[in-house]
C-alpha cells in the first residue's frame, strides 16, 4: 500500500530569534532606529513587531550563558523597509554611531550590525534612486 505524503506548505516567518546581551539597548535600537514596536514581552524576551505578521524576538543572553555568535548562528537577516531616502537613511544610522555598509552596483540596501554584531541589511524595493 502506498503512503499519500502530508504536503507542507509554509505561509511566512512568524518570528526570528536573536540572543542580545543587553535586552534594553537592543530593544531602543530596533524600536528607535528601525520603527519597530513592542508585540509583547517578558522580564527576559521582547517580541517585536516587523511589518504586518513578522516579529523579532530579542532573548536574554544571559539565559543561555553569555557568549553569542552572531556570525555562526545567523549570517544576516534582510529587512524590507517602506520606501524612504537611502542617503537620510545611512546618514542617519552612522549619527547613531552605526558602521554602514553597501553593496557594490546596488543602490537599494545598507549594511550594518545590531549593537551585538548581528547582521542586518535594509531593502528598498521599487525604490527608485
Amino acid at each position: 500500500m502506498v503512503q499519500t505524503k502530508v504536503q507542507i506548505k509554509t505561509t511566512g516567518i512568524d518570528h526570528v530569534v536573536l540572543w542580545v546581551k543587553d535586552l534594553e539597548r537592543s530593544k531602543r535600537f530596533y524600536i528607535d532606529l528601525l520603527g519597530m514596536t513592542v508585540a509583547h514581552e517578558s522580564e527576559w524576551q521582547s517580541f517585536l513587531h516587523c511589518g504586518e505578521s513578522q516579529q523579532i524576538a530579542l532573548f536574554d543572553a544571559s539565559r543561555r550563558g553569555p557568549e553569542i555568535h552572531p556570525a555562526s548562528e545567523l549570517n544576516h537577516m534582510a529587512l524590507l523597509m517602506e520606501p524612504a531616502s537611502y542617503e537620510e537613511t545611512k546618514a542617519r544610522l552612522e549619527a547613531e554611531g552605526v558602521t554602514t555598509r553597501g553593496r557594490r552596483g546596488d543602490p537599494t540596501c545598507i549594511y550594518f550590525d545590531d549593537p551585538d554584531g548581528h547582521g542586518l541589511q535594509l531593502l528598498y524595493k521599487g525604490h527608485d534612486e
